[in-house]
Parts: C-alpha cells; sequence; structure tokens
C-alpha cells in the first residue's frame, strides 16, 4: 500500500467508514465494501469476488465480482473438498495461496489472497466461515496483508450489526402485533349496567405491558351480574404481556364455569403457577356487580392494590384489602370472598401501582391520600370524568418522573338518584 494510510488505525477508521452504510442484506453489503475498496486510490487492490457457503451441498458459490479480474461464471461453485485452503481460514482466516483449479486457471489466476467473513459454519468436513473474500492485488506485499486482516475484522462486525438490526426489526414487529393484539383484548373503556356508570382506561408504558382490565357480563344461575377484572403482571414488557393475555383468557373462560369467586381465583392460581415457572406473580382484583336491593358488591383481591370505595353521604373512604396472596405464588391458595353495598352516589376506584406509584422529577411517588383527594373532589363528575381528570393530574405530576409504569384506571359510579 503507498502513502495515504499510514497507519493500521487510519486503515481501519476507513473502512469501518465504508462498511457503516445502511444495506438491505448481507450480500449488499459485501458487494458494496468490495466495489469501494477496489475503488478507492489509497488501497492497492485492483479486483475482488464474494463467495458465499453452500452448507447443503458443502460448496462456495460465486455471488459477486468486481475489478480487474477476469469474469468467471456467475453462480460457478468450488468444492470444499478441492479447496483446501478455505478449512484453513478458520485458524487463520487470512491466506495466501496458488489456484489450483483449473477453470480458474485458465481465467489467468494463479495466486490469490482470500479471507473469511461473517459467521462460522459447522459442517460435516469442519467450520467455515459463511463468506470468502478472494482479492487480486498487483503484488501481495505485507502492507496488503495486514489490510486483509483488518477487512475480515470490519467486515465481520458490520455483518453482525446488520443482522442484530435484522433481528431487532423482526422483533419490533413482533411486539407491535402483540400490542395490537392486547389492545383488541381491551374492552371498549365505558359500560353501564342498570343504574351503574363504569369508565376504564389502560395505559402500557411501552408498546405492551402487564396491566390489564376487563368488564365480564354473567348470567349464571339466572342473576345477572357484571364482573370487573383489574389485573397487574409485576414482571415487564413482552413477558408481562403474555400474561396479561393468558390471564385475559382464563379468567373469561373460568367465568362461566366456576360458581364462586373464591373458585375462580384458586384455579385461575394453579394455572398461572404451572403455566409461568420463572415470572409466576400476578396481582388482580375480581368483583361482581348485582342487582339485589341493596346492591351488594362481591369481591376478592389477590394481593392488589387496594381498590378505594368512597361514600360521600358520610364522607367515608374504605379501602378493600388483600384476601389473598399473589397469584402464581404457591400453588395451592385460598382467597376469601368479601362484601360492600354501594349506595347513590357511592364511587369506587380500582387501579394498579403505575397510579399511586408515579413518580415526579424528584422522585416522590403520586400516592393513595392524593387519589383519594381527587376522588372525593371530582365524586360528582361521571365516571368518564372522574377517571380522566385522575389520569390528567396524574400526568401532570409526573411530568419529568425518574421511573414509569402501566397505568390502568377503572370508575365505578353507582347513579346518584
Amino acid at each position: 500500500m503507498q502513502s495515504g494510510i499510514s497507519t493500521q488505525r487510519d486503515t481501519y477508521k476507513l473502512l469501518e467508514k465504508l462498511a457503516n452504510k445502511k444495506f438491505r442484506n448481507e450480500l449488499n453489503l459485501l458487494k458494496s465494501l468490495v466495489h469501494d475498496i477496489v475503488e478507492h486510490p489509497d488501497f492497492e487492490i485492483v479486483g475482488g469476488r464474494v463467495w458465499e457457503l453452500d452448507p447443503d451441498n458443502e460448496t462456495y458459490i460465486l455471488r459477486y465480482q468486481y475489478g480487474k479480474v477476469k469474469r468467471i461464471p456467475t453462480g460457478y461453485t468450488i468444492s470444499i473438498d478441492e479447496q483446501p485452503v478455505v478449512s484453513k481460514l478458520i485458524d487463520n482466516r487470512i491466506h495466501l495461496n496458488y489456484e489450483t483449479d483449473k477453470v480458474l486457471q485458465k481465467k489467468g489466476i494463479f495466486l490469490y489472497s482470500v479471507c473469511g467473513v461473517g459467521d462460522i459454519v459447522k459442517l460435516k468436513s469442519g467450520k467455515h466461515y459463511k463468506y470468502v473474500l478472494g482479492y487480486n492485488a498487483p503484488e501481495i506485499l505485507q502492507s496488503v496483508y495486514d489490510t486483509l486482516n483488518i477487512i475480515s475484522s470490519v467486515v465481520t462486525v458490520a455483518l453482525r450489526d446488520l443482522a442484530t438490526q435484522a433481528e431487532k426489526k423482526k422483533m419490533r414487529r413482533d411486539v407491535m402485533k402483540a400490542s395490537e393484539i392486547q389492545r383488541n383484548l381491551l374492552p371498549e373503556h365505558q359500560i353501564n349496567f342498570h343504574d351503574y356508570d363504569i369508565y376504564g382506561v389502560c395505559i402500557p408504558d411501552r408498546e405492551v405491558g402487564g396491566d390489564y382490565f376487563d368488564y365480564i357480563r354473567n348470567t349464571r344461575d339466572e342473576e345477572e351480574s357484571l364482573g370487573i377484572v383489574i389485573s397487574d403482571a409485576v414482571s415487564k414488557g413482552l413477558p408481562a404481556a403474555i400474561q396479561a393475555l393468558f390471564v385475559s383468557g382464563a379468567i373469561r373462560m373460568g367465568v362461566s364455569f366456576a360458581t364462586k369467586i373464591s373458585n375462580l381465583l384458586a384455579q385461575l392460581n394453579k394455572l398461572i403457577y404451572k403455566t409461568f415457572p420463572y415470572e409466576r406473580f400476578v396481582t388482580l382484583f375480581y368483583c361482581e356487580l348485582t342487582l339485589s336491593s341493596n346492591r351488594l358488591v362481591l369481591y376478592a383481591n389477590a394481593g392488589h392494590n387496594e381498590p378505594i370505595h368512597y361514600r360521600p353521604e358520610t364522607d367515608n373512604f374504605q379501602l378493600l384489602e388483600p384476601t389473598g396472596g399473589f397469584l402464581g405464588l404457591i400453588e395451592e391458595q385460598k382467597f376469601k370472598v368479601e362484601n360492600i353495598r354501594m349506595h347513590p352516589g357511592d364511587v369506587m376506584v380500582l387501579y394498579t401501582d403505575g397510579i399511586t406509584e408515579a413518580h415526579n422529577s424528584e422522585g416522590e411517588i403520586f400516592g393513595e391520600m392524593r387519589l383519594q383527594k381527587l376522588i372525593k373532589r371530582f365524586h360528582k363528575y361521571s365516571a368518564q370524568e372522574i377517571n380522566v381528570k385522575i389520569l390528567g393530574e396524574v400526568q401532570k405530576f409526573a411530568q419529568h418522573p425518574v421511573y414509569n409504569d402501566d397505568k390502568t384506571l377503572v370508575v365505578i359510579k353507582r347513579d346518584p338518584s
């Protein structure tokens, strides 16, 4: 190599720049790099070829050739058995050798240099690079040998980066599809059940989240009721979303079979314990609005944040405490069922910890007391208005959070008239 690139560091930086472009696939990257290296005045390389491993036939196929090289038929293959030099690239990824292939000799190729790049593939005959780059130079000097070493290193890194980007894009597509599925499983925000007004919102922190809520109409035993469930998987991201989807399907199916809320949660607990051996824990609150004359609400709380029941006529708050542990924590659990009465004008708020544990820029949490004050302040509004106003206050509080989480809020209000 003549002056122009004085050090190996300069060579590396130049090659890295050539490889640091956007490419659709590996072959496009290799073709572009061979072209740029041959065309660049600082490299004394006049031609190059790209060979790709065909693992099924244990051959290398010519994919590209450029520069001052005599043309070989496109798609020409060389057998690994007849080119033992490619096996030696695993131990020393740069090799200089005399050509033995008669077709290539007829093309005037007698002395050549090759380097292995990309992934290493294990075959019956041994380990081989996925790609081999062959270069022609007027003289095979030490400077050319050094350059080939750097080329091999840079190209291998570039190929791995490209594969990582492709995998990230695939994962992104998969996550977006999961997000779409999750959104489709959530119910409409608002539902009315006789003199109950209900409004729920779920805001995932990422594309997918572990929060979930649902409304489930139930007519078992010919007595109409409305089940409302809110749940939070303690893990994050895709594992949490998978758990949320699982709980969604399981509880909908379970409601149609289980006659008691306690049995429903006990069976769901076993399913989660057996299905998720590592990320087991799920908190869940389930209640049923009934049409009894006193508007009895039956509920069970599996380690979930304590829903808040507010009675304006007495200005009294009641927290609906857990009646059992986390779902999936241990295989055998029992869950008690408790009840409250919803008087006209009463408000009950179900929420996940993304609401009360929302952090501001100083690390302070929103907390239950702020939530209770907002419920009291907005209790005369509709369920939708209460929900939107509370979420607005939470978002305002946590404008620059040090920590974020999924936020789910369900407001249940009985008609005051």
